[in-house]
């Protein structure tokens, strides 16, 4: 079927809507074969086997550096009782506070330093042994170790409250930037997810949003060009300028121009080579409440796929492309939404290059075509978490761009 036709479905079913919901909940389980979803941020309802595998060999990691200040201990008292006298443990006294500092809590690193120097002490003081010039400088080094342990930690501590403040005003940033979207919008199921590539980090130039209107469900997945905190104030117009037009203009047309003037009144107050070079790769979809088509405008963006409840997988590509947003002063092209039929089961996936340019450690990209070809998933949140944990397997973790996923499906 063309993109432009429309097969008529005739009059809903209401009861086999309601029984289309979530087939598989009342069939007591998910598809074999189907991923389990994690959490992240934008989206997952589960934690999948990938990432709780990482999360037990980190916690043993962690247990045993743990146990570090305590071996080194152990170690230095067998090692100063039954080596000569002119070989010392004082190394291995000395390590046990400072790698306790950055590891334990102060109370712990009080306790490993004090330690250290009783067990340096009292090895010096055994019966045939006694306080030598060697062992009084001995004994200094590794009482003055031990406090400066103390002092680290304290600084370690405050470096890390610092470094959660951060951390809760990034989360607070992204969920109002970036809010995760109902599971469940104008009948339609919705899952998101946000990878960032950068670690520890939150929030980038990638973005998307999902808005009910009186004209259907719109949504939005965009990449706007550049790093930094001027690429996520693009966001923020971007995101602001879409729900408000989103609302308003009755044609998803309409809704592209808003977002283009949109950022052209922002590029005014960007500086440097943004200001000449900003832009927005976006495309744009609309879901009618009353028919089964989904219409698209791509704007410079990869193209969605649509997959089908039996497996298969078309790519939507845009057959008259426009260049992306914010570049309206190089020529005008007036928007053209192109309508595809969007049938029940169906789930739209809508990505940024953070996908489809992951490489893997020979330089193959990822290809969401030939991947998700011939599968099924339980339902959207499935799906962007299925496919999150792969582009993550394919490019070994080391992502180098973020990564918008937005997944629709008309039940």
């Amino acid at each position: 079927m063309r993109p432009g036709e429309v097969e008529d479905e005739g009059p809903y079913d209401l009861k086999a809507l309601e029984d289309d919901l979530d087939p598989y909940a009342r069939a007591g389980g998910r598809p074999p074969g189907d991923p389990v979803p994690d959490p992240g941020l934008g989206g997952g309802t589960g934690r999948g086997p990938d990432d709780e595998g990482e999360e037990r060999r980190i916690s043993r990691a962690r247990a045993l550096v743990r146990t570090l200040p305590a071996l080194l201990l152990a170690a230095g008292a067998c090692y100063d009782r039954f080596a000569p006298t002119r070989f010392t443990a004082a190394p291995l006294f000395t390590a046990a506070p400072l790698v306790a500092a950055p590891l334990l809590s102060r109370r712990a690193t009080v306790l490993t330093g004090a330690a250290a120097v009783a067990l340096a002490l009292g090895l010096h003081l055994r019966v045939g042994a006694g306080l030598h010039v060697g062992g009084v400088a001995e004994l200094v080094t590794v009482t003055t170790v031990a406090v400066l342990a103390v002092l680290i930690n304290i600084l370690v501590r405050r470096s890390d409250e610092r470094l959660a403040t951060a951390r809760e005003i990034a989360e607070a940033a992204q969920r109002a930037v970036l809010p995760e979207p109902s599971g469940r919008i104008g009948g339609l199921q919705v899952a998101a997810r946000y990878e960032a590539a950068q670690a520890g980090a939150f929030i980038g130039g990638d973005l998307y949003a999902v808005q009910d209107s009186p004209y259907g469900v719109r949504l939005v997945v965009g990449d706007v060009r550049g790093k930094g905190m001027g690429a996520v104030a693009a966001v923020a117009v971007v995101i602001g300028a879409f729900r408000e037009a989103a609302e308003q203009e009755e044609t998803l047309e309409a809704v592209a121009q808003r977002l283009e003037r949109a950022l052209a009144r922002e590029g005014t107050r960007r500086e440097g080579i943004d200001a000449f070079e900003g832009f927005t790769t976006a495309v744009l979809a609309e879901v009618p409440h009353d028919a089964p088509v989904v219409r698209l405008v791509n704007r410079g963006h990869p193209p969605p796929v649509l997959l089908y409840a039996d497996g298969t997988l078309r790519t939507l590509l845009a057959s008259d492309p426009a260049l992306p947003l914010g570049m309206g002063d190089l020529g005008i092209w007036p928007d053209h939404a192109e309508e595809t039929r969007f049938p029940s089961g169906a789930t739209l996936l809508l990505h940024t290059d953070g996908l489809s340019e992951a490489r893997d450690e020979r330089g193959a990209f990822y290809d969401p075509e030939r991947r998700l070809a011939g599968r099924t998933f339980r339902d959207p949140a499935a799906l962007v978490a299925g496919v999150a944990a792969e582009v993550r397997r394919h490019s070994g973790g080391g992502m180098t761009d973020d990564m918008a996923l937005l997944a629709v499906r008309r039940p």
